[in-house]
């Protein structure tokens, strides 16, 4: 790398120098005038932190457990699609980051690799997850939910926010397709093809009918474990669980689908309040700071995901950008509790906000 980031942004800053317009606009846009793009950063600033003073930090820990599964810190690695076109890495590349950092990778359905592609490119004991999004071809989405399950992926995160594209005025503007020699295999399998294919066209391919009943059988007849990802209101989080998910995801799709919802940030709390503890609660959307992720947990969640940060750090240096990002957050985060008062994630409570 050029420069030696010392910041997300910085990686951001530099992702966008390595980039050409079309996939730089597509990874980094959001839905009309980015209101809520700007949002999801915006609001995590506001939940001010309250440290508390004369408390033992000489041993502070990142450690948590997601869905019973250890990690090194309270932070995932979101579904990002396209990753081959941000660097030859791609996602088998970001599987082995998430699994050098202790955390999970989770896997996006419009990847440029297979399931079995990342299971064979990364540690085979390290945990990943599926992201799936329910196509109108749902046999496509069976063969790689089934894929995912033969090659130890440990949970599957159900999209619901995503029956079309959000209007994306980035890509309009540069004319953003997929370039040639980029194939996602799920697109693929539903078209025959990848290449010029524009993020409407992808969300094209949506299962638009799908359902309460229908999340309700997918649960039922999956046997690993289903977070439902795309929550903004508590009454859909109940319902969620109600029908069996282990997980809420909260999440805006990055500000990338309907402008002017709130930011993640704001959704939270009510959500975290309508489940109850009944599932774990994630949460994604704008997290650039080992700060950001403290006001998450103080808010109720069990862990967050990050998609561009972790995407910025994989343009910038492939496997070892991509580790290089996880790693600042850790150590950002390490920091964060030393100074908040915090030696273990669980101390991270809604008494640490002002």
């Amino acid at each position: 790398m050029p420069i030696d980031p010392c910041c997300l942004a910085d990686y951001e800053a530099l992702a966008q120098e390595l980039l050409d317009a079309g996939p730089h606009g597509y990874f980094a846009g959001g839905a009309g005038d980015e209101r809520t793009l700007r949002a999801n950063v915006a609001a995590w600033g506001e939940h001010r932190l309250l440290p508390r003073v004369l408390v033992d930090v000489h041993d502070v820990s990142t450690a948590t457990t997601v869905l019973g599964t250890p990690v090194s810190m309270p932070v995932l690695v979101a579904p990002v699609a396209l990753q081959k076109m941000a660097h030859p890495d791609g996602e088998a590349g970001m599987a082995r980051a998430a699994a050098a950092a202790g955390t999970i990778m989770t896997l996006s359905t419009i990847a440029t690799s297979t399931p079995s592609e990342v299971a064979t490119g990364a540690p085979a004991d390290a945990p990943r997850w599926f992201q799936v999004y329910v196509l109108s071809d749902r046999g496509v989405t069976r063969t790689l939910v089934e894929e995912a399950e033969a090659c130890g992926f440990t949970a599957l995160v159900l999209t619901v926010d995503a029956p079309r594209a959000g209007r994306r005025e980035c890509d309009l503007r540069t004319g953003f397709a997929v370039p040639e020699g980029i194939d996602m295999p799920a697109v693929t399998s539903a078209t025959g093809g990848s290449a010029g294919i524009t993020p409407a066209g992808f969300f094209s391919l949506m299962d638009t009918t799908l359902s309460w009943d229908d999340l309700e059988t997918f649960v039922a007849d999956s046997p690993l474990p289903v977070l439902v990802k795309g929550i903004h209101h508590p009454a859909d989080a109940r319902k969620a669980v109600e029908r069996g998910v282990a997980g809420v995801v909260v999440s805006n799709h990055g500000g990338r689908q309907l402008d002017n919802v709130p930011a993640t940030a704001d959704m939270l709390g009510p959500v975290v309040d309508a489940v109850a503890g009944a599932a774990e609660i994630l949460v994604d959307g704008g997290i650039r700071r080992g700060t950001d992720v403290c006001a998450a947990l103080a808010l109720g969640a069990r862990a967050v995901l990050v998609g561009r940060p972790a995407l910025w750090g994989l343009t910038a240096g492939g496997e070892a950008g991509a580790l290089q990002v996880l790693k600042l957050l850790q150590a950002e985060l390490e920091l964060a509790m030393t100074l908040l008062g915090c030696a273990r994630v669980e101390d991270i409570t809604a008494d640490r906000l002002a």
